[in-house]
């Protein structure tokens, strides 16, 4: 008789045995990956709640590998992921936090440095059923589900910032489905999340950097 591991299970668009454990932390990683825009030199994972405690046994910790590697949740690698990251170099680890309660009991943290030394922390909840929420980027708080293409436009708090948001989208026939803005406090970061019904341009993107205080900007494709 031929042994069958839990990460052999398929189920709709997951390989593993939870949707809130194995394909909601496959698509929190996935999305935060996708903010960096490049390869990575190093990830650190930190678990919370139940995560923290079954990570092993549910395959948490091989799905957000997998996803920070671009991986889908049904990506047969994902069981693998352990080695893949291994032979690409990635630098990884895992950390639980069971003093922090007072938080979703599907969370992680995840914190990324690219190639270029560049860092950025993303906090994702799994909310069950594959669904995920992304509640923080570099520690300011922030709300979008990835079921969306999105364009995160990292600014200062600035009067005429929103209105060239929205005008540079305008002008690529982009169809704004929610649009909202994220601040640390008046006049400082602030983060505008835009979210699309459609795929996004990738030259929006210069676009957006055209206003002086414009920071950053990631594209999300759904």
């Amino acid at each position: 008789m031929s042994f069958i591991s839990v990460f052999d299970v398929l189920g709709p668009n997951m390989i593993g045995p939870s949707s809130s454990h194995t394909a909601g932390a496959a698509v929190i990683a996935f999305l935060a990956q996708k903010m960096v825009g490049g390869p990575l030199k190093k990830v650190e994972f930190t678990l919370y709640g139940s995560f923290a405690k079954t990570y092993r046994g549910h395959g948490t910790d091989r799905a957000l590998l997998g996803g920070i590697m671009g991986f889908s949740t049904d990506d047969t690698r994902i069981r693998d992921s352990f080695q893949i990251a291994k032979e690409r170099g990635l630098d990884f680890s895992f950390i639980v936090n069971e003093e922090e309660t007072d938080i979703h009991p599907n969370t992680v943290d995840i914190r990324m440095t690219g190639q270029d030394e560049r860092v950025m922390t993303v906090r994702g909840e799994s909310l069950g059923g594959g669904k995920v929420r992304i509640v923080r980027i570099n520690q300011v708080k922030v709300e979008f589900t990835g079921e969306y293409s999105a364009v995160i436009v990292i600014h200062q708090d600035r009067p005429g910032v929103a209105a060239h948001i929205t005008k540079c989208l305008s002008d690529r026939n982009v169809n704004i489905a929610f649009m909202r803005l994220f601040r640390e406090s008046k006049g400082h970061t602030a983060y505008t999340i835009v979210e699309s019904d459609g795929r996004l341009p990738e030259d929006v993107t210069e676009m957006l950097k055209e206003n002086c205080h414009v920071h950053d900007v990631m594209i999300v494709q759904s």
